[in-house]
């Protein structure tokens, strides 16, 4: 099975590291979380990965160049200009069969073999891996209606999201619906194929799982890791 990893962002928010080096590479434990997301994947039966690059591409090429520790054939998609993180999906051949997508900034203890499984069942063009977040709103916040009139007050409450992990699993007709050389980010990928009638899953997750998108996510998933290791790279 293949999977595509998306390398090539320029993780903005986690700046001033990520002006040094791509996010991919920022160290969990010991390792960049791109290594731990392979590892992972090679656990789960996957072969052959395609990292999709631009930003800082050469680091990434020289630290995963040479894949044959990992067991994997790594393959490079260098991204000319942004793609959004669907668009690059378009410039890779040989998708003829169900594949993973994933952020590369992802630390999950996911069983991707799991998640495979449930998006056959389904039988879906797609289906996202999904988790449940709880959002803490520090203000009181008012309801009222279309007379002005208040109905209601919830002081500082909070709110429970089912959030995208940012891994994914297609089939290869979803390219179809992504035309070459154009930017286009998921969510608007989604609302294509739910406007043409294609069917949607996602997959509900409820173990551990963090996006390293900013300082405090990063240093809470390092911290995790340390305490969880086994969960994460249980060869490790």
């Amino acid at each position: 099975m293949k999977a595509v990893i998306l390398a090539g962002g320029k993780g903005r928010r986690l700046a001033p590291f990520t002006n040094i080096i791509p996010k991919p590479l920022m160290p969990v434990g010991e390792r960049p979380i791109l290594e731990i997301l392979l590892r992972q994947m090679k656990c789960a039966g996957i072969n052959e990965v395609f990292l999709t690059v631009g930003y800082q591409s050469y680091l990434l090429r020289l630290f995963f160049g040479n894949s044959q520790d990992l067991g994997l054939k790594i393959n490079f998609v260098e991204e000319s200009k942004p793609l959004g993180t669907s668009g690059p999906l378009a410039n890779i051949e040989g998708l003829a069969q169900t594949f993973l997508v994933s952020n590369g900034d992802v630390l999950t203890n996911l069983q991707f073999t799991d998640l495979i499984a449930f998006h056959h069942e389904q039988g879906a063009i797609a289906t996202i891996a999904t988790h449940q977040r709880k959002v803490n709103i520090d203000l009181g916040v008012i309801y009222s209606d279309d007379s002005k009139q208040v109905i209601d007050y919830k002081e500082k409450p909070a709110i429970d999201y089912q959030v995208s992990m940012g891994v994914y699993v297609f089939e290869p007709r979803i390219l179809d619906f992504i035309p070459k050389g154009e930017y286009l980010d998921f969510p608007n990928l989604v609302l294509k194929l739910l406007d043409k009638g294609e069917k949607v899953a996602a997959y509900q997750f409820a173990g551990y799982w963090e996006d390293l998108g900013r300082p405090d996510d990063y240093q809470r998933a390092t911290k995790d890791f340390e305490q969880m290791r086994h969960q994460f790279l249980p060869e490790a």
